[in-house]
């Protein structure tokens, strides 16, 4: 009886501290929101006030119609797509690969590629930026996209070695004594099996080429280019800063993010559950 009226009470402190927690991590997202919906002065004479004294849309309408964010939006967006296709695409295949057929290489590239993430990405900039005009791509979509999936593939690769180890071999045995060839098997059989894992890594390397900063500001050096992340930034480098475009600015950028990776959070959590599993 006494363990049973511990174990209720640990159980409450720790929903307790989880609920805390959240509140922690949620409140500069929710400050961030009523603060875009603040009029520009209110946010300048009363910084303070937690709520809206005059709900108005101002600011974002400014953001997206007279500063052309709607376009940087667009660019990010396009970019972070096609990045996270081809990522996968590619990262399935060579994860696959390995796992059935180089099982020695993939252990030893996985402890290559988690010495490599020690190295900070300043030290390629340069080695990138001199590439990209080698090859006449500097300020375009196409060379940013490279740039990206030149570190999104082998850490997706890593990641997709884990959940296809989860994959029996006997199943795919079972599909070849059934008329499948190699390639009906990995598509119709192992594919749907490491979805989650799929998803998850996915979701991973849409948010990295999204929220990317460095190489998007050295390679994107025209304005119509230019992703989200650079044109947050230069919000921040105006002569006068209004905080109502920048916090308009930060909603479009965060929120949606944050709003898609709630709705995939199963997918997420039960594909990193499933890749730990060996």
């Amino acid at each position: 009886m006494m363990m049973n009226r511990k174990g209720k009470v640990g159980n409450a402190f720790c929903h307790l501290y989880l609920i805390i927690l959240s509140l922690i991590a949620f409140f500069p997202l929710v400050w961030i929101l009523l603060c875009s919906v603040k009029a520009s002065g209110e946010l300048t004479s009363n910084p303070t006030r937690f709520l809206p004294k005059h709900f108005t849309l101002d600011n974002f309408t400014h953001v997206i119609q007279d500063l052309g964010f709607a376009k940087n939006i667009g660019n990010s967006l396009f970019i972070a797509i096609i990045t996270t296709c081809i990522a996968i695409v590619i990262s399935s295949m060579a994860a696959y690969g390995i796992v059935r057929f180089f099982p020695k290489l993939g252990s030893i590239m996985s402890k290559v590629l988690v010495a490599t993430y020690m190295f900070p990405p300043i030290l390629l900039a340069i080695p990138y930026s001199m590439v990209m005009a080698k090859l006449g791509l500097v300020n375009t979509r196409i060379g940013l996209i490279i740039v990206y999936l030149s570190f999104s593939v082998p850490y997706a690769v890593w990641m997709l070695v884990g959940f296809f180890k989860t994959v029996p071999l006997g199943i795919e045995e079972a599909a070849r004594v059934d008329g499948a060839n190699k390639f009906q098997t990995f598509v119709q059989i192992v594919l749907p099996l490491v979805m989650p894992g799929i998803v998850a890594t996915a979701i991973y390397t849409f948010i990295n080429a999204w929220n990317e900063f460095l190489y998007s500001l050295i390679l994107i050096t025209s304005t119509d280019k230019m992703t989200v992340s650079v044109a947050l930034k230069s919000l921040q480098g105006a002569e006068i800063l209004n905080w109502g475009d920048m916090m308009a600015a930060s909603t479009l950028v965060v929120v949606p993010s944050v709003i898609f990776f709630m709705f995939i959070q199963n997918k997420i959590a039960g594909g990193m559950t499933d890749g730990a599993v060996k």
